[in-house]
Parts: C-alpha cells; sequence; structure tokens
C-alpha cells in the first residue's frame, strides 16, 4: 500500500492511487530531452507517488538507474547531479551567441544560435562524464574491430558516471521493479533486461542508449547491445503486456511528438523525420490496447449467454474467461512539447540552459496533470482502458481520433512557476 499527504482541493491524492496494483513509470529515449523526464519524475517526488515498476530506453534507461538507484528522499538530487554532470555550461562564443541576437531583440533567434554552438561543441569535443570523439583514424573506416569500438565516440566515461550516481546493489535488492531494452545487433531482437530475472550492470543501461553510428554496441554476456529505440523507442507494450490482470496506472512521458508543423526547408526535415521516428507510435500502441479492451468486453458479454457449468467444464471457455477479465489500465501521457528555437540537433544539445528549460516544462506538465484528480482513478472495467494528456483538449482526454491542440495558455503554468526549483549548474 503506498501513501503520501493529500493535495490542494481538486487535485488528484494519494488516495486515488493507493488502489493501483501497479503504478510504472515509462521513459522514452531521446538524449539531451531527458531532462524533461526528470522534471516530470520531481513533480512526482513532490506529490508523494508510489512507483512499483520503472522502465526506459536510451536516456530514459540512464534515467531509470538514477532514479532506481537512489532512495527516494535522494532520487531528485540524484538526478540533478547526473544532470549537471553531463551537460555543461556555455562558453565564451555561446555567450556571445545569446547576448547580440537579444540585444537586437531577437530572443528566440538568441536561443537557437546558443543552442547551435552548444550541439556543435557535443559534436565536436563530447560531453564531460559521458562521451568523447575516437580519433579520426578509428572513425574513417581504416581499421577493423569488433562492435563495441565501431563508432564515432566512446562511451567509457558514461560507466564511472552511472556508479557515482547509482547504487547498482540497490537496484538489484528489487525494491522497485527495473527493466530497459536495448536491441541485439546479432539477431535484431529486443531485449528486455530486467532486475526480477538478472542482476543489472551499467552495462545494461549504456547498451539500451548505444544509439549507432554515434556510440559503440555493448557487449552482455558474449552478445552484442544496440539502442532500443532502434526497433521500439517505448517499453509500454511491454508493461502492458505483463500487467494484464492487474490495475495499473502507467505514466508515459515521451520526448518525441509524432504531430508536428510541415517542414520547410532541409533543416526542418531532419527534424520532422527524428520526430516521427522516435515518437515510436505512442498513440497507436494505446489505440491497439483500447480495442484489445473493447474485444475483452464483448468476450465477457457473449460468456454471460453461456451456462456457468459449460464455461468451467471448457478449457476454451475457460481461457475465454481469463481473457474477459483483464484489468484496468490508466494512461497518462506526458509529452515534451517542442521549443520555437529548438531544431533538428535538440537531442544532443547539452547546454546547463536548455536542460534547465526540459526539466522545468516536465515539472510544469506532471504539476498540471495532477490538477485534474478524475484522472488518476481507476477505469471503470467496463471500459478498461484509458489515456490522458495535458496537452490534449480535456473533453476529448478519450477520444481515440482527437487532434492535438496547441499548448498556448500560459496563465496554466504561471500558476504553478512560482514553486519551480531551479536546476543549479
Amino acid at each position: 500500500m503506498h501513501r503520501t499527504r493529500q493535495h490542494d482541493t481538486g487535485r488528484a491524492s494519494r488516495e486515488e492511487l493507493r488502489h493501483y496494483d501497479e503504478i510504472a513509470l515509462v521513459l522514452q529515449g531521446g538524449g539531451a530531452l531527458g531532462a524533461y523526464q526528470a522534471g516530470v519524475y520531481e513533480g512526482l517526488a513532490e506529490a508523494g507517488v508510489g512507483l512499483t515498476w520503472i522502465s526506459g530506453i536510451s536516456i530514459g534507461a540512464l534515467n531509470a538507474a538514477i532514479i532506481a538507484g537512489n532512495a527516494p528522499q535522494d532520487r531528485v538530487e540524484a538526478l540533478r547531479q547526473f544532470w549537471n554532470t553531463i551537460c555543461q555550461p556555455a562558453d565564451l562564443v555561446g555567450h556571445a551567441s545569446a547576448w547580440f541576437p537579444a540585444a537586437l531583440g531577437f530572443p528566440d533567434l538568441a536561443r537557437k544560435w546558443a543552442g547551435m554552438w552548444a550541439a556543435a561543441r557535443a559534436l565536436t569535443k563530447g560531453q564531460k562524464g559521458f562521451f568523447k570523439p575516437r580519433s579520426p583514424f578509428e572513425t574513417l573506416g581504416f581499421s577493423h574491430g569488433t562492435p563495441n569500438q565501431v563508432s564515432f565516440y566512446d562511451t567509457e566515461a558514461l560507466r564511472a558516471t552511472l556508479l557515482a550516481h547509482a547504487d547498482f546493489d540497490r537496484i538489484n535488492r528489487g525494491d522497485l521493479r527495473v527493466s530497459v531494452g536495448a536491441v541485439n545487433v546479432r539477431t535484431g531482437n529486443l531485449t528486455y533486461f530486467d532486475n526480477s530475472v538478472i542482476r543489472l550492470a551499467p552495462e545494461h543501461f549504456m547498451a539500451s542508449g548505444a544509439l549507432p553510428p554515434g556510440f559503440p554496441a555493448v557487449e552482455i554476456d558474449g552478445e552484442f547491445y544496440w539502442d532500443g529505440g532502434l526497433v521500439s523507442n517505448t517499453p509500454l507494450t511491454e508493461i502492458i503486456r505483463e500487467c494484464q490482470h492487474k490495475n495499473t496506472l502507467v505514466l508515459q512521458v515521451d520526448l518525441w511528438s509524432a504531430q508536428g508543423h510541415l517542414p520547410e526547408n532541409l533543416l526542418d526535415v531532419s527534424e520532422r523525420t527524428k520526430d516521427i521516428q522516435y515518437s515510436s507510435r505512442t498513440r497507436a500502441i494505446t489505440a491497439f490496447m483500447k480495442q484489445g479492451q473493447q474485444y475483452a468486453r464483448m468476450i465477457k458479454d457473449l460468456l454471460e449467454h453461456i451456462p456457468e457449468h459449460v464455461r468451467q467444464s471448457n478449457e476454451v471457455f475457460r481461457q475465454a474467461q481469463r481473457v474477459a477479465d483483464g484489468s484496468a489500465v490508466n494512461v497518462v501521457h506526458l509529452i515534451y512539447n517542442n521549443k520555437s528555437f529548438e531544431g533538428h540537433y535538440k537531442d544532443y544539445e547539452f547546454s546547463v540552459e536548455t536542460m534547465s528549460e526540459h526539466w522545468h516544462s516536465g515539472l510544469d506538465d506532471i504539476r498540471r496533470s495532477f490538477g485534474n484528480a478524475d484522472w488518476f482513478e481507476i477505469p471503470s472495467h467496463d471500459l478498461g482502458f484509458v489515456t490522458h494528456d495535458i496537452h490534449r483538449h480535456p473533453l476529448a482526454a478519450n477520444a481515440p481520433d482527437h487532434r492535438e491542440l496547441a499548448d498556448t495558455d500560459d496563465a496554466a503554468r504561471i500558476a504553478t512557476a512560482d514553486s519551480r526549483i531551479r536546476v543549479d549548474a
């Protein structure tokens, strides 16, 4: 049983959540955008939400390691330290790039120039505590090596960073279930490494984020693994599959939005391609699961016309009964909304300023989500599967075909701005 303090009137309280069998945090991959997930977790922590399962892909896996590898009261600070380690403050050129357009009255252009320079620094110099460029001889194809040597960058520093900020003995005690996805390079199959099955090490989390050709494959037990986002950038299906007979709340935190603006140049094309590729069709997955729940309801209605003794004596009917007696699944969906000054480089723009903006966006979104107390109630078993999203019209939150609306209500953000906690550099 999970308990927490009560929230303000009209806001979701722990009482709505304590009746769930599973409360799962699902974290998508997205590189530097992953600070948004850290902000979401800060909001969960301040609300006292007691997670039972955390699952991630790529940067989501790294955030999962930090969360699961620390005591609940230390997790937000550990996330802050981790992100301040792998991000870096602007240098002289970055400051100049931001100051000059801003002085002329173009703040968005200032942020764009500063971000582009920070991304260029990441490409050419790497990121402290995360990755560094290999020598030109290694990357130009003149040498041959194993899959863990063939990449533009070396990620060995990430292992030390994970060990510094996460206790892997705590992860493997199993107080919080942890699973991270990676792709077997040889077979092409998506594999989930789960602390309820095996002992997890830094390599399992690094493998989940080993996106080629930038990052090298990670060897685990004689097999090589790449970033799980190559097959699916969200572990949502894995969570729902294992929770078929449990009342489950899924907090799905995505870093890429499948919907966006039409591209106007080749850089826009690159950005939209990433958005579509890595959004991993989360909406399609939830629509499919909702349809499955409708089929289960139909089976249940049909079984009511079958005599009880026939249902119990026939194995086919007994299996149908198990399908029909599925649980209720509630997906609260949080999706990072692109900023006007961001571009195709947003997933490798690791400046401290942008990281802080991502973090606060996540914190704002989860706080606003908790303002809708009814979203966190266990769905009716007749309905079975529902989704909610703060960036969609509240009256259409459960409709499978409603359109995503622009988030223009600044007043809703201002309402929580005074309680923000700055992510210090």
